[in-house]
């Protein structure tokens, strides 16, 4: 789905618009005032977008651009930018993407390994998951030699509440198959990082 494209649904943003508008009479606010009379449905409208990926097949995306090509030496899709939300918080979390495979047979089309950063991205996640999802997803469609993935975040519940650390940036990483033997994983990581 092109981003231009979503459409949100009015029913949800209804509903999500009365729930935003109690919040706000809870927090002592005035729903009506001039500044925040759109609010409740700027976000139920917003809502919907930031987590559309829950209506979206990342295995059929991989899969809409699936070629055959004998090339067994690493792909890399680096600086995948990506934003989600954080389950536990719902506040945002964001940064970058790495991820690589060694094809057995079948490559995909670049901008799609992209297009399923942002399907698991655009669901309320946890970064943990959302780096074996990316793995997963790679893994069972292509069927690769191997798939490693690595993402970089803040996350800002905990910059902006909690221990409110500004710089700390969370790494995770996942990976199978050949990336399994230390001297792949090393070759991934200078050619991500340098």
């Amino acid at each position: 789905m092109d981003l231009q494209a979503f459409e949100p649904n009015e029913e949800i943003t209804r509903q999500s618009a009365e729930l935003v508008r109690r919040q706000l009479l809870l927090l002592g606010e005035d729903p009506e005032r001039e500044g925040l009379k759109k609010t409740p449905r700027r976000i139920g409208k917003s809502l919907q977008f930031l987590t559309k990926g829950y209506g979206e097949d990342p295995k059929a995306i991989l899969q809409s651009a699936l070629f055959e090509e004998d090339y067994r030496q690493m792909v890399i899709v680096k600086d995948i930018d990506f934003y989600s939300l954080c389950e536990h918080h719902m506040l945002p979390f964001f940064g970058k993407v790495h991820i690589a495979y060694i094809p057995n047979g079948k490559i995909t089309g670049l901008s799609k390994i992209a297009r399923v950063v942002d399907v698991y991205a655009r669901r309320l996640q946890v970064q943990e998951r959302l780096t074996t999802q990316i793995k997963d997803c790679i893994q069972e469609t292509l069927e690769p030699l191997g798939v490693m993935v690595v993402i970089e975040a803040e996350h800002l519940c905990m910059q902006m509440r909690g221990v409110q650390k500004q710089h700390a940036m969370t790494v995770t990483s996942d990976f199978t198959g050949a990336f399994n033997q230390a001297k792949t994983r090393e070759e991934f990581m200078k050619l991500v990082i340098g």
